[in-house]
């Protein structure tokens, strides 16, 4: 893995993805999970042809600042920069705008770990 490997996600804000769906909070505008959701693809979409077969990326952090809300309907588009590898450890920066603003800025955390080992701990977790 280098840093400087670059990645997007773009998404129109839906339904499903309102705070409104969360609970009693009745704004429609994108939530904040939601919104990690995208940042997170925009990392995967970076690393994603560089990762060996037997391995896997998982998010293992995510410090962002939802900075605007976004309406029902808008596009959002999220990127992801590698801005370091540190042995399985891959840091992005990460940001997100709708059509009119800088909406999110922060960091995400991915690690690579073996798929087997992967697999068998959570068979593991299980079985109990």
């Amino acid at each position: 893995m280098v840093p400087g490997l670059t990645g997007k996600s773009e998404m129109i804000v839906k339904e499903e993805d309102l705070v409104s769906q969360l609970g009693e909070v009745t704004v429609n505008v994108l939530s904040t999970p939601r919104l990690i959701h995208l940042l997170e693809a925009a990392a995967i979409n970076a690393i994603q042809d560089f990762i060996p077969t037997d391995q896997v990326s998982l998010g293992t952090e995510v410090k962002i600042k939802h900075l605007s809300a976004t309406p029902l309907g808008m596009k959002v588009t999220a990127n992801a920069l590698l801005k370091g590898v540190e042995k399985n450890r891959l840091i992005f920066l990460v940001n997100a705008y709708d059509e009119k603003e800088k909406v999110a800025e922060g960091e995400h955390e991915r690690v690579l770990i073996s798929k087997d080992r992967f697999l068998q701990k959570l068979d593991k977790k299980r079985m109990g």
